[in-house]
């Protein structure tokens, strides 16, 4: 009977389950997403950004399998817009006063200026942390919620005071700041009832990206050093995650990431110079029509004055079209993109830990969101 028993290997002794993530969605499915998202904003004035944003994410999370299972998000479009909304009501009425004031003095207004950014920095950090929040609770994996606690105002003040600190330090204090905030982002991140926490450190990061910061002050070698940045601060924050006992591993390249942002950078210098190709053209064009057969460009100049709104329309409808051209070009490849590149390159371990989980947390509006769609702040 005791050698039965010694053969049987105790409890914690059993190997830990370790997968590698997948990705499986297609890159033409989330483009013709894009697409008809871009051309639907263009003309619901900006509206439809909510059921893109929404659409994009429930893209993403579907496509997106850990040990098969795909996390499912479950916010709604309209939820996103409610929060704008709301945003707005708290927004309007403070630009209104900042104008009033620019009304009533000049002087008053360059000195309104300073305290009115610093409050929208503050207020914009308070945004991402909210938004965070919201998104958090709208994703769920095998049944379970994820939830965050933690007041939006406290990691603003945090956020402020380590910029501030960067700005000093003339960037140097940065690796420290991110890994700050992460650890108070994960302690008060939930997956049911067990608790999230951050082990990265700013030194890890320092030493990994330190002389990117070096390069960095030619600003001719930005395009090289900030996708090698991202890389290293992707890969440094997937292996600083852990929950409760399960923690994620990367393997992603340190150039893992360039391709996607040169590509950025083509396609928007393509949309340029088609762009400028084409004003060319019409231009041209113009000129022999208001010269009568020969290019008057003096005519057109005068026509153009005496037709300044159709200029202006014009001038709209055209910066319009390349900005959300470049939109979609940036939600394929900084996105998507992104989003498979990192994912695809994490294992997680000890998924055993996450086997008996109790379902915990409420869900919370979305007003953060809509803050952070206030100022444009883009997140997953």
């Amino acid at each position: 009977m005791n050698d039965v028993m010694e053969q049987v290997p105790p409890a914690a002794a059993v190997a830990s389950r370790s997968v590698r993530v997948a990705f499986v969605g297609a890159r033409p499915e989330f483009r013709r997403l894009v697409v008809r998202g871009s051309v639907l904003e263009l003309f619901t004035a900006g509206f439809y950004r909510f059921w893109l944003a929404t659409d994009m994410r429930r893209h993403l999370w579907s496509h997106t399998l850990v040990e098969g299972d795909a996390p499912e998000y479950t916010g709604n479009a309209k939820e996103l817009l409610i929060g704008f909304l709301f945003a707005l009501a708290i927004l309007v009425p403070i630009y209104l006063v900042y104008f009033l004031i620019g009304i009533e003095a000049e002087r008053l207004q360059a000195f309104a200026s300073i305290p009115l950014f610093l409050f929208f920095y503050a207020f914009g950090q308070f945004a991402i942390y909210r938004a965070r929040r919201y998104r958090a609770t709208r994703t769920v994996w095998r049944g379970v919620r994820l939830w965050m606690t933690g007041s939006g105002w406290d990691y603003s003040w945090r956020a402020c005071l380590w910029s501030l600190l960067v700005i000093l330090s003339l960037g140097l204090a940065l690796p420290w700041r991110e890994a700050a905030l992460e650890r108070f982002k994960m302690r008060h991140t939930h997956y049911g009832d067990i608790d999230g926490r951050f082990e990265g450190t700013g030194w890890e990061l320092f030493k990994r990206g330190w002389w990117l910061w070096l390069l960095s002050w030619f600003v001719v070698t930005l395009p090289f050093t900030y996708p090698l940045y991202k890389s290293i601060t992707w890969k440094w924050w997937v292996n600083g995650i852990r929950v409760g006992a399960v923690r994620a591993e990367s393997d992603l390249r340190l150039a893992g990431l360039m391709g996607l942002y040169w590509a950025v950078i083509g396609w928007v210098m393509v949309f340029i110079i088609i762009d400028g190709a084409l004003i060319g053209i019409v231009a041209t064009a113009a000129a022999f029509a208001v010269g009568g057969g020969k290019a008057n460009y003096a005519a057109l100049a005068q026509f153009a004055r005496d037709h300044s709104y159709m200029l202006f329309a014009a001038n709209v409808a055209n910066y319009l079209l390349v900005a959300l051209a470049s939109g979609a070009v940036m939600r394929i490849y900084l996105l998507r993109g992104l989003w498979q590149r990192v994912a695809t390159s994490v294992s997680v371990h000890h998924l055993e830990a996450a086997d008996s989980i109790l379902a915990r947390g409420d869900t919370v509006s979305a007003l953060g969101e809509g803050f952070a769609n206030s100022f444009d702040i883009v997140g997953f």
